[in-house]
């Protein structure tokens, strides 16, 4: 029976070196499990050599240790992440063994946040913990689904394939997120800058015009130019102490908007609001494509790494985005754990397309539910793409003409009654 040797740690954190006899590397990797230590580097004998155990470091000052800790506890962007994923995935394949991982990423990392976070993770795996462990005690960086999917690649002994499954989820995730965005920025732009030079029209120029016509006399002014006076003598007026009415209308906006953010918060809120989101004209069959994407990527990412259906549905259900979606994968849950099939239950949703359903029964009759949960992701990640690009290109000329409309309404309301005055002039 082959030798192996290694370099492992115990529950102290204390590294020690030695041989045993397995079958495989993996064996080696078990035995040494079994016995509380937790293995850092196996190699068998003859066929490479391990590096000399580190003795054990000395105590950080209190001052370092404090600032080591709090730089442990914040948010990191979700591209930082992607990166240290890939990175780690690819140092594993290597051979590098995960404490060495972990570590040389900690060393190059600029981000402070992440480079405490990684510090701490290699010292928890050096005491004796499991990465999965270690990362679960970090839950404002790595969610349910990354602490999930890297347990049952430890379980599974593929970890360096499960962190490349992750890393590319979340590059694509983040890909069709960025597209949706985009596809809002443009309209909001365009919409903050019609309320700005309306604003700056209505409290600046029009009291001009105003002041300019009444010195001219009793001349009967155009019906738009009465609207658009009036409206700006009562912006610029005080209904209420001495405040105009167009702050005390920007701070009714406001609470409005305070208001309606915090309702949106309540469970009876956020659940009517996601409603009216899957049901909205064009913004609403870009936000349920978007939302059976995810739910079909997550789920089909869990499964293929090997996490259990109920738990991977639980997973998905925690990170789906939306409650409605969320309810609906509630229910499959509960008929799967009753023992019947997914599809029944998704379809009585009336959420999910029926190509998704379809796919999804051809699936579970082949055995091949994965696989096809993972091409509904990109056949819906292609059709989010494409209605958010023909979104883009309709809302560009709408946004453009309520822009003029706007805009070209006050400026014909104001020279109007001047156009009038020099035909009577010249008449």
């Amino acid at each position: 029976m082959p030798q192996y040797q290694f370099t492992a740690a115990d529950a102290k954190g204390e590294q020690l070196s030695g041989t045993v006899d397995a079958t495989s590397e993996a064996e080696a990797i078990n035995q040494l499990r079994s016995q509380g230590y937790y293995p850092l580097q196996v190699v068998e004998a003859g066929k490479g050599k391990i590096a000399a155990p580190k003795k054990k470091a000395a105590k950080p000052a209190k001052g370092s240790a404090a600032k080591g800790k709090a730089k442990t506890g914040g948010r990191i962007k979700p591209k930082a992440l992607m990166i240290f994923t890939r990175q780690l995935a690819t140092l594993i394949d290597s051979g590098l063994p995960l404490l060495r991982g972990l570590t040389v990423l900690g060393k190059q990392e600029p981000n402070p946040v992440l480079r405490g976070t990684l510090n701490a993770l290699a010292d928890s795996v050096q005491s004796g913990s499991t990465f999965s462990e270690a990362l679960a005690t970090h839950p404002k960086i790595f969610n349910k689904l990354y602490v999930n999917m890297v347990k049952a690649g430890e379980l599974g002994g593929v970890l360096e394939v499960v962190l490349l499954r992750l890393a590319e989820y979340q590059e694509k995730a983040q890909k069709l997120k960025n597209k949706i965005v985009s596809a809002m920025v443009y309209p909001v732009i365009v919409m903050f800058i019609a309320v700005a030079i309306l604003v700056f029209l209505m409290l600046v120029i029009v009291p001009k015009f105003e002041a300019m016509f009444a010195e001219m006399g009793n001349e009967e002014l155009p019906t738009i130019s009465k609207i658009v006076f009036g409206t700006s003598k009562f912006f610029l007026n005080a209904s209420v102490g001495p405040i105009p009415n167009a702050v005390w209308f920007f701070l009714v906006i406001v609470l409005i908007a305070f208001g309606f953010n915090a309702w949106g918060r309540t469970k009876g809120g956020r659940k009517v609001i996601d409603a009216m989101k899957l049901k909205l004209p064009v913004f609403g069959d870009i936000q349920r494509k978007s939302a059976v994407a995810r739910f079909s990527r997550t789920l089909g990412t869990l499964v293929t790494s090997g996490v259990p259906i109920l738990q991977a549905l639980n997973i998905t259900r925690d990170t789906a985005g939306n409650v409605v979606i969320s309810e609906a994968i509630e229910k499959v849950h509960s008929a799967v754990k009753e023992g019947e099939s997914i599809v029944t239950p998704l379809q009585a949703s009336g959420v999910f397309p029926g190509m998704v359903i379809s796919m999804v029964d051809v699936g579970e009759e082949t055995g091949q539910l994965p696989e096809m949960l993972l091409k509904v992701a990109d056949v819906y990640d292609d059709e989010v793409d494409n209605a958010v690009s023909a979104l883009t290109s309709i809302l560009e000329p709408i946004m453009i003409v309520i822009l003029a409309l706007v805009v070209g309404s006050v400026v014909f309301a104001l020279f109007l009654p001047l156009i009038k005055v020099i035909q009577n002039v010249g008449s």
